[in-house]
């Protein structure tokens, strides 16, 4: 043993392997076919608290905690087989024993040599708490860097969608004038004349911009919706010839889904959207064809995923991912993917709405929307929306068309000018009685007029100076019994039904974008 003494009591040279067993900056342990300690270092009694005197001749079995020990026994045979060197085997935990009973991670190396006594299994034992501690931080810090980066992104987006969001809802009411007034113009136009072919392009491009905006509207989550419960896989299944169609011959579709038929409370139209937008980016990302794979199935998220992403509530899940072969993207590329009106298509060749609208929608639905890719390997995007009570598909039948008016009065209150002298028009056309002001003052005034018929109040919710709600408040004293609709380009928690329900009389509940 190092440092043994000989029969006249004088203390023998140390041998060259010695002298390079105590230089090891590691714990060196010797063990015998039979699993006794042969040779230590001075390093293991540092390490491990154990004098020489008390290791030698025990199983090696003492440096290993309780719980493992059984299962190192069962793996020691194999360390005298051939001479060899690796790491500790990758199903044990790699930490040691103190003779105190305090445990420490390590890092273990085995060699097998042959020695006059036999062959011997040597382990070379290094603490690693501090490189554990230091690694630990670090990725707690990436953690901490990735949360903060998705929620400057989120609220990126979010300052992003609230101007995009207003200036879609004012460009809305421009537009739905234009659009109305065209229909008036080429009402009294012959069908054969080239004033009325020069109104339809008119009209044509009237609506290409009102459907951007609406990709607008929805991508700041400013879109009137009507979800309902929708079976996802049913929903991928109808628009499944559509979007082969799309595709085109060069890109294969194929669809997978899982055993679990999932419900998502979603607007069914929405959805749609959303899957044709996604089919039409990939088969833009792969020119030469390829592959695209949508599949649904119903995931569980756990509370470490939700750690991860904080906006994310753990719980059942229906996941929509649509992985493509195309050319992927680079990573700044993915972090703005987003954001609207940004794109990597020529010119002339896309808006930059397509993944915002998508966006838009995910997150209003409650859900979550990521995006996977690389350059030359291709993009995957999954999407999570909150699993409903399975229930039977697509709500209810639309009513049946009502006739028009019979000179049924309807007073208008709207402070857009253009948009009221539009709403008195269709109405006026469809045989109703028309009595039209500006604001809710207005409103009560006419309203407190004896012998002033009102059948029914079509107001706007958003207005300066008094709310809808709080004219349909003040109207009660007035005009009690009154039908109410409601009608307003947002979609803000004001408007919604539980909101609005104890301010109309029963049945005459309605919102309009």
């Amino acid at each position: 043993m190092i440092g043994e003494s000989d029969s006249t009591g004088s203390s023998k040279p140390a041998s060259t392997f010695e002298q390079l067993l105590e230089a090891a900056p590691d714990a060196i342990v010797g063990v015998d076919e039979k699993g006794k300690v042969s040779f230590v270092n001075s390093r293991t009694e540092a390490l491990f608290g154990y004098s020489r005197d008390e290791l030698l001749g025990h199983t090696v079995e003492m440096l290993i905690p309780e719980r493992f020990r059984a299962a190192h026994l069962g793996h020691r045979t194999g360390y005298f087989s051939e001479p060899w060197m690796r790491p500790m085997d990758a199903d044990l935990e790699l930490c040691g024993r103190r003779r105190d009973g305090s445990e420490f991670p390590a890092e273990i190396s085995l060699s097998s040599i042959q020695t006059d006594d036999g062959r011997l299994a040597t382990a070379a034992i290094r603490d690693v708490t501090e490189r554990r501690t230091a690694e630990t931080r670090f990725e707690q810090s990436e953690r901490e860097k990735a949360l903060l980066e998705q929620l400057a992104q989120s609220q990126r987006l979010e300052s992003v969608g609230q101007l995009a969001g207003g200036i879609a809802h004012d460009f809305n009411n421009v537009l739905g004038v234009i659009l109305n007034y065209a229909e008036f113009v080429g009402d009294e136009l012959d069908p054969d004349s080239q004033a009325y072919e020069d109104m339809g392009e008119i009209r044509r491009a009237a609506e290409r911009a009102a459907a951007l905006t609406r990709q607008l509207l929805i991508f700041s989550r400013r879109e009137v919706v009507k979800p309902e419960l929708l079976y996802l896989r049913d929903v991928v299944s109808e628009l499944e010839n559509l979007l082969r169609r799309a595709l085109g011959e060069r890109v294969e579709l194929e669809t997978r889904f899982g055993r679990a038929r999932c419900a998502v409370e979603a607007d069914a139209g929405q959805i749609e959207q959303v899957l044709v937008n996604l089919a039409v980016n990939a088969r833009d990302a792969m020119p030469d064809g390829g592959r695209l794979l949508i599949e649904v199935d119903r995931v569980e998220l756990e509370e470490q995923y939700a750690l991860l992403h904080p906006e994310t509530e753990p719980g059942s899940y229906v996941r929509l991912k649509v992985s493509d072969t195309g050319v992927g993207m680079e990573r700044d590329t993915v972090r703005r993917a987003f954001e609207p009106f940004f794109t990597t298509k020529g010119k002339g060749e896309g808006t930059g709405l397509g993944l915002a609208t998508v966006y838009g929608i995910v997150t209003g639905a409650g859900g979550r929307i990521d995006i996977y890719s690389e350059p030359g390997v291709g993009t995957t995007v999954k999407i999570h929306l909150p699993a409903g009570a399975d229930a039977s598909l697509r709500g209810e039948p639309r009513p049946e068309e009502r006739p028009g008016g019979k000179g049924e009065v309807i007073l208008v209150v709207e402070d857009e000018p253009d948009v009221r002298r539009m709403a008195e028009r269709i109405l006026a056309k469809a045989g109703y009685a028309v009595l039209a002001t500006s604001g809710g003052e207005g409103a009560l005034e006419i309203c407190r007029r004896q012998g002033q018929t009102i059948h029914l109040l079509l107001t706007d919710v958003i207005m300066p100076g008094m709310l809808g709600t709080e004219l349909v408040d003040r109207l009660e004293s007035i005009r009690p019994g009154v039908g109410v609709v409601f009608m307003s380009g947002y979609s803000h928690e004001v408007l919604a039904p539980e909101a609005l329900a104890d301010k109309c009389v029963p049945g005459s509940l309605q919102r309009s974008g």
